[in-house]
Protein backbone atom coordinates (compact mmCIF):
# COMPACT_ATOMS: atom_id res chain seq x y z
CA UNK A 1 0.00 0.00 0.00
CA UNK A 2 1.24 3.42 -0.74
CA UNK A 3 0.77 6.56 1.45
CA UNK A 4 -1.74 8.91 -0.24
CA UNK A 5 -0.41 12.36 -1.48
CA UNK A 6 -1.55 14.74 1.62
CA UNK A 7 -3.95 17.96 0.09
CA UNK A 8 -1.50 21.00 0.72
CA UNK A 9 -3.29 23.63 2.37
CA UNK A 10 -2.24 27.39 3.60
CA UNK A 11 -3.58 29.77 5.60
CA UNK A 12 -2.73 32.23 8.57
CA UNK A 13 -3.00 33.95 12.28
CA UNK A 14 -4.44 36.65 10.95
CA UNK A 15 -3.80 40.05 13.18
CA UNK A 16 -4.33 43.66 13.78
CA UNK A 17 -3.49 46.30 16.21
CA UNK A 18 -6.05 46.78 18.66
CA UNK A 19 -8.25 49.59 18.11
CA UNK A 20 -7.69 51.97 21.24
CA UNK A 21 -5.07 49.74 22.89
CA UNK A 22 -7.45 46.88 23.02
CA UNK A 23 -9.52 44.86 25.81
CA UNK A 24 -7.60 43.88 28.76
CA UNK A 25 -4.52 46.10 27.72
CA UNK A 26 -4.23 43.46 24.52
CA UNK A 27 -2.17 45.07 22.04
CA UNK A 28 -3.43 43.30 19.09
CA UNK A 29 -6.82 41.29 18.12
CA UNK A 30 -6.43 38.04 16.16
CA UNK A 31 -9.33 36.98 13.38
CA UNK A 32 -11.25 33.87 13.82
CA UNK A 33 -13.49 32.34 11.22
CA UNK A 34 -16.86 29.98 11.59
CA UNK A 35 -17.21 27.67 9.05
CA UNK A 36 -20.90 26.76 9.20
CA UNK A 37 -20.42 23.60 7.95
CA UNK A 38 -18.27 22.23 10.87
CA UNK A 39 -19.69 24.54 13.04
CA UNK A 40 -16.37 25.61 14.68
CA UNK A 41 -14.38 28.69 15.24
CA UNK A 42 -10.74 28.14 13.20
CA UNK A 43 -8.06 30.38 11.31
CA UNK A 44 -8.46 31.42 7.44
CA UNK A 45 -7.06 28.68 5.24
CA UNK A 46 -7.78 26.67 2.32
CA UNK A 47 -6.38 24.58 -0.13
CA UNK A 48 -3.87 25.13 -3.00
CA UNK A 49 -5.15 25.79 -6.13
CA UNK A 50 -3.39 24.49 -9.33
CA UNK A 51 0.17 26.60 -9.90
CA UNK A 52 -0.36 28.68 -6.81
CA UNK A 53 2.30 28.39 -4.12
CA UNK A 54 1.73 28.04 -0.71
CA UNK A 55 1.94 32.19 0.10
CA UNK A 56 -0.09 33.01 -2.72
CA UNK A 57 -2.97 30.71 -1.13
CA UNK A 58 -2.21 32.04 2.15
CA UNK A 59 -3.17 35.61 1.22
CA UNK A 60 -6.14 34.73 -1.00
CA UNK A 61 -7.68 32.46 1.77
CA UNK A 62 -7.26 35.44 3.76
CA UNK A 63 -9.06 37.76 1.28
CA UNK A 64 -11.90 35.01 0.45
CA UNK A 65 -12.41 34.20 4.40
CA UNK A 66 -12.25 37.34 5.82
CA UNK A 67 -12.47 40.26 3.82
CA UNK A 68 -9.43 41.40 4.60
CA UNK A 69 -6.19 42.58 2.70
CA UNK A 70 -3.03 41.44 4.71
CA UNK A 71 1.01 41.13 4.61
CA UNK A 72 2.75 38.00 5.60
CA UNK A 73 5.35 37.89 8.44
CA UNK A 74 6.84 35.02 9.92
CA UNK A 75 6.14 31.35 8.85
CA UNK A 76 4.90 29.08 11.47
CA UNK A 77 4.30 25.30 11.82
CA UNK A 78 3.21 23.29 9.24
CA UNK A 79 0.28 21.42 10.81
CA UNK A 80 -0.56 17.91 9.92
CA UNK A 81 -3.58 15.73 10.40
CA UNK A 82 -6.28 13.74 8.94
CA UNK A 83 -9.51 15.34 6.89
CA UNK A 84 -11.71 12.96 5.89
CA UNK A 85 -9.01 10.11 6.51
CA UNK A 86 -7.07 11.65 4.21
CA UNK A 87 -3.44 13.71 5.41
CA UNK A 88 -3.70 17.30 5.14
CA UNK A 89 -0.75 19.46 5.50
CA UNK A 90 -1.23 23.32 6.03
CA UNK A 91 1.55 25.98 5.50
CA UNK A 92 0.72 29.16 8.22
CA UNK A 93 2.12 32.36 8.21
CA UNK A 94 1.77 35.23 11.16
CA UNK A 95 -0.27 37.74 8.97
CA UNK A 96 -1.08 41.26 9.73
CA UNK A 97 -3.85 42.94 8.65
CA UNK A 98 -4.27 45.72 6.53
CA UNK A 99 -8.14 46.45 5.93
CA UNK A 100 -10.97 45.31 4.51
CA UNK A 101 -14.77 44.32 4.71
CA UNK A 102 -15.62 41.16 5.66
CA UNK A 103 -18.95 39.32 3.90
CA UNK A 104 -20.68 36.55 4.86
CA UNK A 105 -20.87 33.57 2.71
CA UNK A 106 -21.76 30.27 3.15
CA UNK A 107 -18.50 28.88 3.82
CA UNK A 108 -17.63 31.36 6.26
CA UNK A 109 -20.42 33.11 7.95
CA UNK A 110 -18.60 34.81 10.98
CA UNK A 111 -15.68 36.60 11.33
CA UNK A 112 -14.29 37.66 15.10
CA UNK A 113 -11.61 39.86 15.87
CA UNK A 114 -10.53 39.03 19.84
CA UNK A 115 -7.46 39.52 22.16
CA UNK A 116 -5.26 36.61 21.58
CA UNK A 117 -6.54 34.78 25.39
CA UNK A 118 -9.72 34.96 24.59
CA UNK A 119 -9.24 33.49 20.54
CA UNK A 120 -7.27 30.87 22.46
CA UNK A 121 -9.96 30.23 24.45
CA UNK A 122 -12.74 30.36 21.59
CA UNK A 123 -11.00 28.15 18.78
CA UNK A 124 -12.37 24.57 18.37
CA UNK A 125 -9.04 22.49 17.62
CA UNK A 126 -5.52 22.17 19.79
CA UNK A 127 -3.87 22.79 16.52
CA UNK A 128 -5.06 26.11 16.15
CA UNK A 129 -4.66 27.09 20.11
CA UNK A 130 -0.57 25.93 18.55
CA UNK A 131 -0.32 28.00 15.96
CA UNK A 132 -1.59 31.13 17.94
CA UNK A 133 0.77 30.56 20.72
CA UNK A 134 3.49 29.70 18.05
CA UNK A 135 2.45 33.54 16.81
CA UNK A 136 2.66 35.09 20.33
CA UNK A 137 6.09 33.57 20.82
CA UNK A 138 7.92 34.68 17.64
CA UNK A 139 6.55 37.64 16.65
CA UNK A 140 6.69 41.00 17.97
CA UNK A 141 3.30 43.35 17.68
Amino acid sequence: MTPQEPVRAAGCVLWRRAPGGGEGGAAIEIALVHRPKYDDWSLPKGKLKRNETPRECAVREVREETGQSCVLGPRLPTARYLANGRPKEVTYWSAEARGGAFTPTTEVDRLLWLPPAAARTRLTQPRDRELLDALMSTTRH
